[in-house]
């Protein structure tokens, strides 16, 4: 299998916290969104229709979109399982992983943060303003569900699932760009837990090659 990825893209992250938890290896393809790598001809006609990233190549077969590479990978080798097959905590599991998912990431990607700087002329302390209020949003929610659902370690027992590997990368990336979490008890404890776990630090954006500091 081949990933396509970009060492800073929580979507990338996700799916190589994935791969790593279920020690899957794959060439590692780094795709740079910052200089448009990801809307090159070659890459949207032959990887990923989407021009966005992760994309997982496995033999003819091309899927893009974190969460579908996630679902695919849990067919292809179930141990350990991220989306449980239990129907109640199958749905807990995905409201969380889409709280982070579909209601956070999307408004604070670098697309939407550049088309609000370049198109739409926001300065970079209103972009900076835009991505903290929809971070607290979103976290406020999140630890909401947890404080309410949530048990063990991880966000949902003894092992990690989807939702932790949604919850990492969107915490990384918060802490990256400044914003103030400490209010998030619980969404930082998961953090914190999963942060020292092997597979978890495999993924870090550092430890990828087409890392740039």
């Amino acid at each position: 299998m081949q990933l396509y990825s970009f060492f800073n893209s929580s979507t990338s992250y996700r799916v190589r916290i994935a791969l790593a938890l279920k020690g899957l290896a794959v060439d590692y393809h780094g795709v740079n969104i910052r200089i448009g790598e990801h809307r090159a001809d070659d890459y949207v006609q032959g990887i990923n229709p989407s021009a966005s990233v992760p994309a997982l190549v496995d033999g003819d077969f091309r899927l893009g979109q974190s969460l579908a590479i996630i679902d695919y990978l849990d067919q292809l080798q179930p141990a350990p399982r991220l989306i449980p097959q239990e129907p109640q905590a199958r749905a807990r599991v995905l409201e969380l992983s889409h709280a982070i998912a579909c209601d956070m990431h999307p408004v604070n990607n670098l697309r939407v943060l550049k088309y609000l700087q370049d198109v739409l002329g926001a300065s970079a302390a209103q972009k900076s303003a835009w991505y903290a209020h929809w971070i607290a949003e979103g976290f406020a929610a999140v630890e909401r569900l947890l404080e309410q659902h949530g048990h063990g370690p991880w966000c949902f027992g003894e092992a990690p699932t989807l939702a932790d590997v949604c919850l990492v990368p969107q915490v990384a990336n918060a802490l990256r760009m400044g914003c103030e979490l400490s209010a998030y008890r619980r969404v930082m404890a998961v953090y914190v837990h999963a942060d020292a776990h092997p597979a978890f630090i495999a993924a870090q954006p550092t430890r990828q090659t087409d890392f740039q500091a």
